[in-house]
């Protein structure tokens, strides 16, 4: 069993993607983007002077280009696979994203016993 101290929980990364910008390959003027991280996408489309109308949208972001709901997403994106499979490209990485496990330092040490089991099964998990 590992023992984790609050310095080193706060440096472990679980997830490491980014949040990306595809479209279907097509031209056009004015762009509707679906996305739930609207004021990500506000400000990285805003930063490059375009302007465009953002759709907030929850679920399966990937398939608002295919109803014709939006042209492109701007979504986490980890392999690609999903993507392509929705025959969409990724278009720009807006940014790089990762997640990071946070525990408040009081409690560790309060309920060390009750947390402990958790951390080492994200340790686990993260090693394999």
């Amino acid at each position: 069993m590992s023992s984790f101290t609050p310095a080193t929980l706060a440096g472990i990364a679980f997830i490491s993607t980014e949040l990306g910008y595809a479209a279907a390959v097509r031209p056009g003027g004015r762009i509707r983007i679906a996305t739930k991280y609207i004021n990500s996408a506000k400000a990285h489309f805003a930063g490059k002077g375009m302007h465009v109308d953002l759709i907030k949208l929850y679920g399966s972001m990937e398939l608002a280009p295919l109803v014709g709901l939006a042209d492109g997403i701007v979504d986490l994106v980890s392999s690609g696979n999903t993507l392509r499979a929705n025959r969409l490209e990724e278009v720009e990485e807006i940014m790089q994203i990762s997640s990071r496990l946070v525990v408040n330092q009081a409690a560790l040490k309060l309920k060390r016993e009750l947390l402990q089991p958790i951390l080492d099964a994200f340790a686990a998990a993260i090693t394999h």
